[in-house]
């Protein structure tokens, strides 16, 4: 079965959905890596700023990516507990960044054999012809494990 699997969470129901296929793939001899990517505050344009406002503003940025991570880490909690109940072995990440681009790092660093992941939310136009979201469609194209998508949407 799956030795190590991967659940990207972003603290919504489909996440949670998620991690339960997760725990039951896992069963008595897998393990459950639970990740949450909190998605980077990005840089205003500061050229016409004084040296000293742009290090104003990039403090206050890098606080408020650390305040963010700081309070994911709490909902994560919730969801590790989930892992403990269960008594499936896990390890828990909330980091700050691209979501796809760290999937992709723990994909490739700690030898995921699965990804259990929730789908995005409903989409119109040309996007919902498409089935997934940006990230979703990132990984499927970037890795070589299967990649499980979760939807608890009803059409």
């Amino acid at each position: 079965m799956y030795k190590t699997i991967l659940v990207p969470h972003a603290g919504t129901k489909a996440g949670d959905e998620s991690l339960r296929h997760a725990i039951y793939l896992a069963g008595s001899s897998g393990k459950i890596i639970l990740l949450h990517v909190v998605e980077e505050i990005q840089r205003p344009p500061t050229f016409a700023l004084s040296s000293s406002e742009q290090r104003k503003i990039l403090n206050s940025i890098r606080s408020a990516n650390e305040s963010l991570r700081q309070d994911m880490e709490k909902v994560i909690q919730e969801k590790v507990e989930m892992c403990r109940k269960s008594k499936v072995p896990f390890e828990s990440f909330v980091v700050i960044g691209s979501p796809a681009d760290e999937i992709l790092k723990i994909v490739k660093n700690k030898k995921v054999d699965i990804i259990v992941m929730a789908k995005r939310r409903k989409l119109k136009g040309v996007k919902k012809l498409l089935g997934m979201g940006s990230v979703s469609r990132k990984i499927a194209e970037n890795v070589s494990c299967p990649v499980l998508l979760i939807d608890i949407e009803k059409p």
